[in-house]
């Protein structure tokens, strides 16, 4: 952890008002788990702030602390402090990023590989297990105990972007931390509940239909699914039910890189990566205009599909190439 610059953060948050603290497009827990708990953090120290997001909340998310409070970009206010939080680049703010380019002082908080420290002040640990694990430590410094809210934000922030610390990205102190937010009053068996297990009937019909689109290239090695605009009609599922599909891919036997392709209304296509053991896909997200980490990642792909789909399954060739003696 950079030691040094928290110790900045933390000054610079208890010498300011009015914040604006910004989680990435496309939400999942660990970008709205570790925005609510900061903003709930400044809130109780007395400061203005809001959390805003290119999106609303996903329905799985709703139960955070906070999630009701959540801005779209055309319903915030333009606070003159913007912490940016778990957006490895500016890009990945969406629409929102009008605040922070708006902003007086700018902050940064993520744990991406690819993050190039674009604010004023940057606290860019890649070794941490989620951006919540950051924000946690930086709540150390500013406050003296956590509430039940802030570590129930803190460890769905943890939880999910670790796999429910079942992830390589998962340390002997991310375990730590999740000890001391059950402490705190985070319930883990309701949280657990909430999060995986109480999924939409349309849901996992969509599943169902992204099973059946599923291959294997590469000796098994590569696995790829998809789902169109037109299984998300007929299956009456949405958008944000394709999250966790990627995992269902990723989890066959044999398979060490696992790619999934969303299309979007606009008839392009969100890419996700996933890789068990040695192949680097964050490094075939990043040659295609995207990020993440070692082992998850994404990307925007033009369409058609099958244009999408052979210049995705090229790169990931060539990334299993590479670590092929490894497998």
């Amino acid at each position: 952890m950079q030691e040094e610059a928290l110790r900045s953060v933390a000054a610079f948050i208890k010498e300011n008002d009015g914040f604006t603290v910004i989680a990435h497009t496309s939400p999942d827990g660990d970008a709205l788990g570790a925005s609510l708990a900061l903003c709930g953090a400044l809130n109780r120290m007395g400061k203005r702030a809001e959390v805003v997001c290119e999106q609303p909340v996903p329905r799985v998310y709703t139960f955070l602390p906070g999630a009701e409070q959540v801005r779209l970009p055309e319903q915030a206010v333009q606070m003159e402090n913007v912490i940016a939080v778990d957006c490895a680049d500016r890009e990945r703010m969406g629409a929102a990023f009008r605040l922070f380019d708006n902003a007086a002082h700018t902050c940064n908080i993520d744990h991406h590989p690819s993050n190039d420290r674009y604010a004023e002040l940057n606290v860019v640990d890649d070794k941490a297990a989620a951006a919540g694990e950051i924000v946690a430590s930086l709540l150390e410094l500013v406050l003296p105990e956590l509430d039940a809210a802030l570590a129930t934000c803190l460890y769905t922030a943890l939880m999910t972007d670790t796999g429910n610390f079942a992830y390589s990205n998962t340390r002997p102190e991310t375990f730590h931390l999740a000890a001391r937010l059950l402490a705190a009053g985070a319930d883990n068996a309701e949280l657990n509940r909430l999060v995986y297990r109480m999924v939409p009937f349309a849901k996992q019909k969509l599943l169902g239909r992204a099973l059946d689109h599923m291959e294997l290239l590469c000796e098994g090695r590569l696995g790829i699914s998809h789902v169109t605009l037109a299984d998300l009609a007929e299956t009456g599922a949405n958008a944000e039910d394709t999250e966790g599909i990627i995992e269902h891919v990723r989890d066959i036997e044999g398979v060490e890189v696992a790619l999934f392709l969303r299309e979007t209304d606009s008839g392009m296509f969100k890419a996700s990566l996933r890789s068990k053991k040695a192949a680097d896909v964050g490094a075939v997200a990043q040659t295609l205009g995207g990020g993440g980490h070692k082992h998850a990642a994404g990307y925007t792909a033009n369409g058609p599909l099958d244009a999408a789909r052979a210049e995705a399954v090229a790169h990931c060739e060539c990334a299993l190439r590479k670590v092929w003696k490894e497998l």
